[in-house]
């Protein structure tokens, strides 16, 4: 009778201790691989789209300030042009048509310029071939400028003569009197090329997937890459309505297409304009994708080798039939220990949790070289944009004094021209372990992009960081360099919190310092200027 209970015992008391080491231990590789995965995922997911949607709410403001303070040079030379043509009346066609030529010709800020006297009779305009010289104003918007007597931006229309969608901007003509002589107005064709297309069409953020659009204060289409698009009401959209209410800021949004997006948006305010840079958030998802690939990749070949070692301590733990049916029934019951000259099952337990602690250790280890990598840029081996830009706001958030110094090699571009990107690559591999030679070990160098190059210095007054960013350029003027010719860096230096205690802003105000380096000559080092003397 014992024996026909033992035979009608179920299948599954019967499982062999080989397939249950094994099938335990793989589930438990396979449940912790998983947990890191998704944990891992979540994790990356939020830093790239926090990431993503602060870069391009940076680039939106950089941008909205580069329209502003174009449409404030184009108002000034509209500004300039109306006091010369003040006596208008006593100058002939010839001399009005020079100075309309000049204007345009000068600064390309236009694509056409036009002057307009008291009557709304067109007394002159460049280029010559609109031909409305003459002719009575007929555009609402032209009429709109004239009866208002003072500075005019008008929103995106079709002009009645060429058909063109145009942006008017007017500036009023007094003269020495006092009295209303008309005015001179300029114009953009937003389906042709024009300024903002000079400015922006090669804005890089093409290149990652992302792009950017202009809108006007009603909510048309200004600048797009798609020209289809220029003109197109897109009030609709809830980033331009933001936009149209005057706010700023960045946030998901789905578009009037239904895609999904990262947009950072930013109102203009010398024209009420808001520029919006957006991003795919599909292109997250890729990047996404492939990190999870790239663990997979360097997890499976240790996770093989883990189930190889398994299989054999499993196969060597399987002894005679009746030694482990022994030793099985008294797992749970009471201590065990395998017989004499056999391997005590709990002692390959221990192996197998020791050899799964080393496959989570390699896990781990892959995804902080993975970490790592994202953080270093690769050419140089410094520290990258995104690196540079979390330690700036950990050493703020602990008040840890600090200067940046922000680095533009000059003429660049005019090195890749002439030698080749290969040769470039190796000047700016040179100037990396040039500037890391000039700080102390504790100081961050990070290359921020192309050419330009970023150092924090802690606990260093401007002082200090003025000598180190002196060393670093005269080091790099009198090295030996990869193309045997004397190459130089323009620099500018910011201070936290002399000059701001803001990240964006201190990158902002070295990199106007730089510019005035730039501007001033090159091969100059330039410390930015204060607030009070801002004001002044």
């Amino acid at each position: 009778m014992s024996l026909l209970r033992k035979k009608k015992q179920p299948i599954w008391k019967q499982i062999s201790l080989t397939s249950l080491l094994i099938g335990l231990v793989s589930l438990s590789v396979l449940i912790t691989l998983t947990i890191l995965l998704v944990a891992s995922y979540q994790s990356n997911k939020k830093t790239l789209i926090d990431t993503t949607l602060t870069l391009n709410y940076t680039s939106a403001i950089k941008m909205s300030q580069t329209i502003d303070s174009l449409f404030k040079s184009m108002r000034s030379s509209l500004h300039y042009s109306a006091s010369v043509l003040s006596n208008m009346n006593s100058m002939n066609t010839d001399e009005i048509y020079s100075n309309l030529e000049l204007i345009r010709h000068s600064s390309n800020q236009f694509n056409s310029i036009v002057v307009v006297d008291e009557t709304g009779i067109v007394r002159n305009m460049s280029p010559k071939s609109v031909g409305t010289v003459g002719q009575y104003i007929r555009t609402e918007e032209a009429k709109t400028a004239l009866t208002l007597k003072k500075p005019y931006l008008s929103k995106p229309y079709i002009t009645t003569k060429t058909k063109r969608l145009i942006v008017f901007m007017s500036e009023p003509i007094y003269d020495k009197e006092g009295r209303y002589r008309g005015y001179i107005g300029g114009t953009i064709y937003l389906q042709e090329k024009n300024i903002l297309s000079m400015i922006f069409g090669n804005n890089p953020t093409d290149k990652i997937g992302s792009y950017f659009y202009i809108v006007g204060s009603n909510g048309h289409v200004l600048y797009h890459h798609d020209k289809n698009r220029l003109g197109k009401n897109i009030s609709a959209n809830q980033v331009v309505r933001k936009l149209m209410q005057g706010q700023s800021g960045h946030e998901q949004m789905v578009n009037l297409q239904g895609k999904a997006l990262l947009a950072g948006y930013v109102k203009v305010p010398e024209n009420g304009w808001g520029v919006i840079v957006a991003s795919p958030i599909s292109v997250v998802y890729e990047q996404l994708n492939d990190y999870i690939k790239t663990v997979l990749f360097y997890t499976l070949p240790p996770f093989i080798l883990l189930m190889l070692i398994v299989i054999g301590l499993a196969r060597g733990l399987a002894r005679p039939f009746v030694t482990l049916a022994d030793f099985m029934t008294k797992i749970g019951k009471e201590k065990v220990e395998l017989p004499k000259g056999k391997r005590h099952w709990n002692r390959e337990a221990d192996l197998l949790t020791e050899a799964v602690r080393y496959a989570v250790a390699d896990i781990k280890k892959q995804t902080e070289q993975l970490t790592l990598d994202a953080m270093t840029d690769p050419l140089t081996g410094l520290t990258n944009r995104r690196a540079l830009q979390a330690i700036m706001h950990r050493w703020i958030e602990e008040q840890i004094s600090f200067s940046i110094i922000i680095m533009d090699i000059d003429k660049f571009k005019s090195i890749n021209d002439t030698f080749g990107h290969q040769a470039g690559d190796e000047v700016l591999k040179h100037f990396a372990k040039i500037i890391t030679s000039c700080v102390r070990p504790g100081d961050v160098c990070c290359r921020f992009g192309g050419e330009e190059f970023i150092s924090l210095i802690s606990y260093a007054s401007i002082e200090e960081a003025h000598l180190v960013a002196e060393r670093i350029r005269l080091m790099l003027e009198k090295s030996v360099n990869p193309i045997g010719q004397t190459i130089t860096v323009s620099q500018g230096i910011a201070h936290y919190s002399s000059h701001s205690d803001s990240a964006e802003e201190l990158i902002h105000l070295a990199d106007q310092a730089l510019y005035k380096a730039k501007e001033s000559g090159r091969n100059q080092t330039v410390i930015a200027e204060f607030a009070e003397e801002l004001s002044h």
